[in-house]
């Protein structure tokens, strides 16, 4: 069989409704020998099998690698900024320099992100160059407050995180009162109230006088400090107390 590469006949017999020995029956329902499929191929398609059946989902769609590295780094969560500074639905304003998009999570009321067209990855990366662009952020956010309607009873400020947690440079406007459901925990609260957060100004001086930013050694520090009221400073025990302390300050 198989050009006589293997030892082995097929023999085919007909199948009578006369009984027959029980020695004959068992040696007639041998099956003759098989060649096996592709070990990888049987492997897989059975796994493939198995998902379909348990969890009622379709097969997986082969992507070539190319396409799927390059998805996977841009839905990566802390890619995010490069695509919603693209979604139309997210900007509130745009030039030929920057983009003005909502943040995703607002930590107050209002939380606007000021972007630079420009493929920036951090401040680490800032030079003199760039000192221009930084004042036309700075520029662009606040006339983002002007055009605010509760400008006139809260106060803002804008700045960068020292460590940000998202690619791409982007300029924080954010309203003081802190009022959001987005705000849960002792990170979120530090990352705006301490040194963590510097403001845009001081930024611009440090690109003017040095050419550079330089941030601070133990700067993750300042998110794990207590939770303290950025107005007067009272330490509170927990998120819901603190925001309730708020209130107060913002009646």
């Amino acid at each position: 069989m198989v050009n006589q590469l293997y030892p082995y006949t097929v023999k085919f017999t007909e199948e009578t409704s006369t009984a027959r020995p029980a020695g004959e029956e068992s040696k007639s329902s041998k099956r003759p020998y098989q060649m096996s499929e592709d070990p990888a191929k049987k492997v897989s398609t059975s796994h493939t099998d198995h998902h379909r059946i348990t969890d009622g989902s379709p097969p997986l769609k082969k992507t070539p690698a190319a396409c799927s590295d390059k998805s996977e780094s841009a839905s990566h969560w802390s890619q995010g900024l490069k695509v919603s500074m693209q979604d139309p639905q997210m900007q509130l304003y745009k030039d030929d320099r920057v983009v003005v998009i909502k943040d995703k999570y607002p930590k107050a009321r209002y939380h606007w992100l000021v972007l630079p067209w420009e493929s920036i990855s951090s401040l680490k990366v800032l030079r003199s160059e760039h000192c221009d662009l930084l004042k036309h952020m700075q520029r662009v956010g606040e006339r983002m407050v002007q055009q605010c309607p509760d400008a006139h009873k809260l106060r803002f400020r804008l700045g960068y995180h020292a460590i940000p947690s998202m690619s791409h440079v982007h300029l924080h406007v954010i309203s003081q009162e802190f009022d959001s459901p987005c705000l849960k925990n002792k990170k979120h609260w530090n990352s705006f109230t301490t040194d963590y957060f510097i403001e845009s100004e001081d930024v611009v001086a440090m690109l003017e006088l040095h050419g550079k930013v330089t941030v601070k050694e133990g700067m993750s520090e300042l998110l794990k400090l207590p939770l303290r009221c950025h107005v007067c400073r009272k330490e509170q025990p927990t998120i819901p107390k603190l925001k309730e302390h708020l209130k107060a300050h913002i009646s």
